[in-house]
């Protein structure tokens, strides 16, 4: 009896000690678990997102454009280092330009992080098979998204018509060496990027207000041919989706859906060729969306930045900018109305 009663302590002192071990050596990977706004090598805006779950780690990746993609897999080599891979396929072509198989790349990200900055270098093997490129980068940690916004006690500014139906004084390209095919006709704001057959294919410049702004209700009509593809990012940095999606299930990247994020709620699109309605409420990070007059996204949270974005940094002020180097799309009645804080 005396030795057991001696043991117990001694064995709940193990255990103390034991867990504390335990949580010294997961704190530093803790640290790494969380949203990270990125500034890519190529200056492009990226997003990064390290989970746990189930005892298993995981991460998000977004790299400049398209969609917010899993990567192949996390790993910390030690406490203070983040692995992530990711692979590329590359399509080989004969000397008739025929495609006859396809590879794989493996891209490695390292990563440490320092209070709330990150320091990030990916290995990118070139694809020719001789060599590989290192570059280095930053991210900074996104601050935790405030709680939903109560919509019915907002205060709204006066109204401002970001297109007055005359000309585009209030506009401007986002990259002034691109082609612009915007115009205005018949009171209408028309991006008509025509691309000339046999030709290489010319860039076309997306459209951005002069002005930037931070929380807003914005109210447009939109209007894309069939196949068409345009878009509306709220300050710069998050993209409501425009397409010529008629009759397709909810999605992400069909018409309403906050790009690769999240999906509409329910169908609400018209089709091809008919001018449909926008009304969309950014305010705490947070989206209310309706399209012709239906309600899509309801206090939706965004998580990050969007692909095409101008810069991964949620809390500055942006513009409105609109997409114009995919197809035809015209837009009218663009009226913004800002919140008072």
């Amino acid at each position: 009896m005396k030795m057991h009663s001696f043991l117990h302590p001694m064995l709940t002192l193990f255990g103390i000690a034991a867990c504390l071990t335990a949580l010294r050596a997961q704190a530093p990977v803790d640290k790494f678990l969380d949203r990270w706004a990125l500034t890519i090598p190529d200056g492009r805006a990226g997003w990064l997102e390290v989970s746990q779950e189930d005892g298993y780690f995981d991460a998000h990746l977004l790299w400049g454009g398209g969609s917010v993609l899993p990567v192949d897999s996390v790993v910390f080599p030690n406490k203070n280092t983040l692995m992530i891979t990711r692979s590329k396929t590359v399509e080989r072509k004969d000397a008739r330009g025929e495609a006859t198989r396809t590879q794989r790349f493996v891209e490695t990200i390292r990563a440490t992080v320092d209070g709330d900055n990150m320091n990030l270098t990916i290995t990118q093997p070139n694809h020719n098979g001789r060599g590989v490129q290192r570059h280095e980068f930053t991210g900074k940690r996104i601050p935790p998204l405030p709680p939903k916004p109560d919509l019915k006690k907002v205060k709204f500014g006066k109204p401002i018509t970001l297109f007055n139906g005359t000309n585009l004084d209030q506009w401007r390209l986002l990259n002034e060496d691109d082609v612009n095919g915007w115009k205005v006709s018949d009171g209408v704001l028309v991006n008509d990027p025509v691309q000339k057959e046999g030709k290489s294919r010319i860039h076309y410049g997306n459209i951005r207000t002069k002005a930037e702004f931070e929380d807003f209700n914005l109210k447009l009509e939109v209007v894309v041919p069939e196949n068409g593809n345009s878009g509306i990012y709220l300050r710069g940095i998050y993209e409501i989706q425009v397409a010529a999606t008629y009759g397709e299930p909810p999605h992400s990247r069909r018409m309403g859906g906050i790009y690769s994020r999240v999906a509409p709620a329910l169908s609400a699109e018209k089709p091809a060729g008919e001018w449909q309605t926008y009304d969309i409420t950014l305010v705490d990070r947070h989206v209310t969306v309706y399209l012709n007059g239906k309600k899509i996204h309801d206090n939706v949270p965004l998580a990050g930045c969007t692909g095409g974005a101008l810069w991964s940094d949620v809390t500055r002020p942006g513009p409105i900018y609109l997409q114009g180097d995919h197809t035809q799309a015209s837009y009218k009645n663009i009226v913004l109305t800002p919140i008072v804080k």
